[in-house]
């Protein structure tokens, strides 16, 4: 979240450069994706470098072209490295293709093909009917995807990346028999998951969190320049009116629900919330087709903090994508577990994970499991 650091030259590839630069994006962009531009001159001198701003803001490669202009430098037949395909398409922005081949571009690296059905290699091709030489950087590609995998899934999925965040012991248990979680982790941990909370689109809840905690599930343990959108699973309708959750501003509160209670509904909407109703089998709410409508919402990451139900029906109906887990060092014994589902009847039909990464946040361990299989690159 720190600003863009400028460089005369390139000390990495200038690719890699461009990637560091759609990182400082991450917490920024949403619902845009996360992309870096660098232009050099034959030299290998940088000309202008940027990344995408807020949506509705520049992008990354007219960043760049402003910057190269700030700093008095002709990018007359220079070089563009574009972590993802420029866009061609009139969207909150105007196309980044043509602004590339009115400034003078002689040749276009990119990392990834945007999955964008409006770009979706259109860009590529407006660029080469230009005279513009475009070449692919395949070994960016993985790593552009990633930064991005939120907004990949909902173009190619038609919805979000959805990630549970799980706070629990080393036994594997998120809260005691009664309920009490506050803390299980350490201060370092809980801001790390604020950081997290902070790059998604949303983050998502169950009633019983907002009735047993009384959250604000917001940001506020990070400096971050946008407050992401919060959606409450809440099938009968019983957000209390007076929850915190409603003084968080600069954001919206979707509510969806299995059961329509008019008086409640239009109550809860003067407060500002959008209340939809998307019934399901057992009186719940039908969480794949929620999930299908915050894709049309825009939501590219969904990052889960909920109780040991939710999360368990998360898991069982296969909508789970990767899991963010702190685990503190000590033992809780009897308690929650991480996610109700099951009982198996066979090893062979546990979810199998993918560790893809792991660090020490303080005292704790945090972990990012993947889910085996679960790739839409």
């Amino acid at each position: 979240m720190s600003d863009i650091v400028l460089q005369p030259f390139i000390t990495l590839s200038p690719m890699q450069r461009a990637l560091d630069l759609a990182t400082q994006a991450l917490w920024l962009t949403p619902p845009t994706p996360r992309v870096g531009c660098v232009i050099t001159s034959s030299q290998g001198q940088v000309l202008g470098e940027g990344h995408t701003q807020q949506a509705g803001g520049p992008h990354a490669e007219i960043m760049a072209l402003q910057h190269a202009q700030t700093l008095g430098h002709s990018v007359q037949g220079a070089t563009a490295h574009v972590t993802l395909e420029p866009c061609s398409h009139h969207g909150r922005t105007g196309p980044c293709c043509d602004a590339l081949v009115q400034a003078g571009i002689a040749k276009v690296v990119v990392a990834a093909q945007d999955p964008n059905p409006l770009v979706a290699g259109q860009g590529i091709a407006r660029l080469k009917a230009a005279g513009v030489e475009v070449t692919l950087d395949p070994q960016a590609a993985r790593a552009s995807r990633e930064l991005n995998l939120g907004f990949f899934s909902r173009m190619q999925r038609h919805r979000p990346w959805v990630r549970l965040k799980i706070a629990a012991s080393v036994d594997g248990q998120t809260a005691l028999e009664n309920g009490q979680s506050q803390w299980i982790t350490d201060p370092e941990a809980r801001a790390d998951g604020h950081a997290w909370r902070a790059r998604a689109c949303a983050v998502l809840t169950g009633i019983g969190t907002v009735l047993e905690d009384d959250p604000l599930l917001n940001t506020r343990l990070v400096q971050a320049p946008r407050q992401p959108h919060l959606v409450i699973v809440d099938s009968r309708l019983e957000t209390p009116l007076s929850a915190q959750l409603f003084q968080v501003t600069a954001r919206q509160v979707w509510i969806y629900a299995a059961a329509d209670h008019p008086e409640k509904r239009a109550a809860l909407e003067t407060l500002g919330a959008h209340v939809s109703l998307l019934p399901g089998p057992d009186g719940k709410v039908d969480l794949a087709a929620m999930l299908r409508d915050l894709a049309l919402r825009e939501v590219n990451e969904l990052h889960v903090e909920a109780g040991h139900k939710l999360n368990g029906s998360l898991v069982r109906e296969g909508l789970v994508d990767e899991f963010l887990i702190y685990l503190a060092p000590k033992l809780i014994g009897q308690g929650r577990g991480m996610a109700q589902f099951g009982p198996l009847s066979n090893l062979t039909q546990s979810l199998a994970l993918t560790f893809a990464n792991h660090a020490m946040i303080g005292p704790d361990l945090r972990l990012l499991a993947r889910v085996t299989g679960r790739d839409i690159f």
